[in-house]
């Protein structure tokens, strides 16, 4: 008798499942460093004090 569904599904999370976390883990907080990402993050932390007028 062969594996049931639930245990191949446990092995592919155990392993692959567990990569496919760090790599996006890895992204998430590289993101920011990127080349121009300073730029947008300083954009995102200031735009609460824009004025609806302003044409910035």
């Amino acid at each position: 008798m062969g594996h049931s569904t639930y245990e191949t599904m446990r092995q592919f999370a155990d392993s692959w499942g567990l990569f496919a976390m760090v790599v996006i883990f890895t992204v998430l907080v590289a993101w920011p460093f990127r080349p121009g990402g300073r730029k947008h993050s300083d954009d995102a932390a200031n735009v609460i004090f824009r004025d609806e007028n302003d044409d910035d």
